[in-house]
């Protein structure tokens, strides 16, 4: 298999309520996941609020990452910069720290040509020798990647894998399977892991939700590669409230680390702004949620 695939979950970046960060609830998460049987973890992502890091928070929680997974899976690092220069900066730091790939948003801030966007993702991947996954999510960029894009980028050595964030990700996801020619050349699904099977029915051989529900979403995955997709269908439809409620604008961070601070692992639900923390109809809204799927409620 590739190196990135199968449940790769992005980890929420705990703080203290102080707003500093929390490196022992951290831990937890990390051998949490780890326990629950996933492929590869990811830091520095959409949801570990990767937005409001300093550089040396960023290498923290990636060092920290790396030593409790200590080479069980790989660890993959976001890299989110606004040019070239800060994109290369930002991979060579976390190539540094020892991350096994790099999941790479396209520059957005000056919204780039096609060309400039191979030329981009050439020269991330020049920088060095970890694998590079593009990550194709323009409702956050406003950059659109078409499919026959991803066919030229699937072609730039050391660009390995896509992450599909682009909606509808089902169709996108049979539409890169069918263009790139490289069998190789891996697909993944985000957005919460919201339409994953749809995504592995249609080539995808990898997701990538947010970190507190591994062990419910194993057992589903296993399922569906079992063949068994009624009993997949069935299980994924239990957990999709809790999916969806992941997916709300603001209040998505807020939400994972809910979920984490109720299943004991952190410490605090503490967000940096400009994430908001819930209000109580969506707590209460949540925990309605959580109750038939075992995770305790106060």
């Amino acid at each position: 298999m590739p190196l990135v695939h199968g449940l790769a979950p992005i980890l929420a970046t705990p703080f203290h309520s102080d707003g500093s960060l929390d490196l022992p609830s951290l831990r937890r998460v990390v051998e949490f996941n780890l326990v629950s049987g996933v492929d590869g973890l990811a830091v520095s992502g959409m949801a570990s609020e990767t937005f409001a890091l300093t550089a040396d928070e960023r290498a923290r929680v990636l060092r920290e990452v790396i030593e409790v997974a200590s080479g069980t899976v790989p660890v993959i690092a976001g890299v989110n910069a606004t040019s070239t220069v800060t994109a290369v900066e930002q991979a060579r730091a976390a190539s540094d720290d020892g991350a096994a790939a790099l999941m790479v948003l396209p520059p957005y801030m000056v919204k780039p040509t096609p060309a400039q966007v191979l030329d981009f993702y050439g020269e991330v991947a020049a920088a060095t020798e970890c694998e590079i996954m593009v990550q194709d999510a323009p409702g956050v960029t406003g950059v659109t990647l078409a499919p026959a894009a991803i066919v030229e980028l699937s072609r730039i050595p050391g660009v390995t894998s896509v992450k599909v964030e682009a909606p509808p990700t089902p169709a996108k996801t049979t539409a890169v399977h069918e263009a790139v020619s490289n069998e190789e050349f891996t697909i993944l699904g985000g957005l919460n892991a919201q339409f994953c099977l749809d995504e592995y029915a249609r080539g995808a051989r990898g997701t990538m939700p947010a970190c507190e529900f591994p062990d419910l979403l194993r057992p589903i995955l296993d399922a569906w590669s079992a063949g068994r997709r009624r009993e997949a269908r069935k299980g994924f439809a239990h957990l999709m409230p809790l999916v969806t409620h992941g997916l709300q604008q603001g209040w998505a961070w807020a939400v994972h680390k809910e979920v984490l601070w109720a299943r004991g692992l952190i410490t605090d639900t503490a967000v940096r702004s400009p994430a908001r923390p819930l209000d109580a109809p969506t707590r209460t809204a949540l925990y309605e949620v959580l109750a038939p799927l075992g995770i305790p409620t106060p």
